[in-house]
């Protein structure tokens, strides 16, 4: 199976209030590459400040999308904080609820293109301190159901769970793209 985690960082940060200062005036359009953002809030030690963390779907000035690959949950997506930030209460109110926005349009296409049995939200950072949302589109069927996706296995999942999903990933990163770019700075 495929671990789901980014390496781990021992580092511990200062708190960091994340809003325009430490944002790119770039428009999202503008951002089809994963770039650092590389302010005073960048932590060359830190996974998701070097790297883009997945498959980019989309990167707006605040945040970015991205698809993590991990072959048992193929439509597994996650929602970064482009500066580094370790905790929710880190963002103004403005950065929450664009956060969210984003989180919640990813929810709703997945939903949609899909129809997973349920939703997963996490937003943890034990591994990497960095502020991210997961969202995961989980089935019956998947090899964890109904335990969380870092859990042990339940069953084996054969045919491969990207060939169970009534949408192809690339369709599916384009319908998440579309849905968050309506949303971001910029747009």
């Amino acid at each position: 199976m495929a671990v789901n985690s980014f390496s781990n960082v021992a580092t511990q940060y200062p708190k960091r209030a994340a809003s325009s200062p430490h944002v790119s005036k770039r428009t999202a359009t503008s951002m089809s590459h994963f770039q650092t953002l590389e302010t005073p809030a960048f932590r060359p030690t830190c996974e998701l400040c070097r790297e883009a963390g997945g498959v980019l779907v989309f990167q707006s000035p605040e945040w970015r999308v991205i698809r993590a690959e991990d072959a048992a949950f193929p439509a597994f997506y996650r929602v970064v904080w482009r500066a580094h930030v370790a905790e929710w209460s880190d963002l103004s109110l403005a950065g929450q609820a664009a956060l969210m926005g984003a989180v919640g349009a990813v929810e709703r296409v997945l939903r949609e293109a899909l129809a997973p049995t349920k939703i997963n939200l996490a937003s943890l950072g034990n591994v990497v301190p960095h502020l991210h949302w997961h969202v995961i589109a989980r089935f019956d069927w998947d090899s964890h159901f109904p335990a969380p996706v870092w859990g042990v296995p339940a069953r084996e999942v054969a045919p491969a769970p990207v060939t169970r999903l009534r949408t192809d990933l690339a369709e599916l990163d384009a319908r998440v793209a579309r849905a968050v770019a309506a949303l971001a700075p910029g747009a």
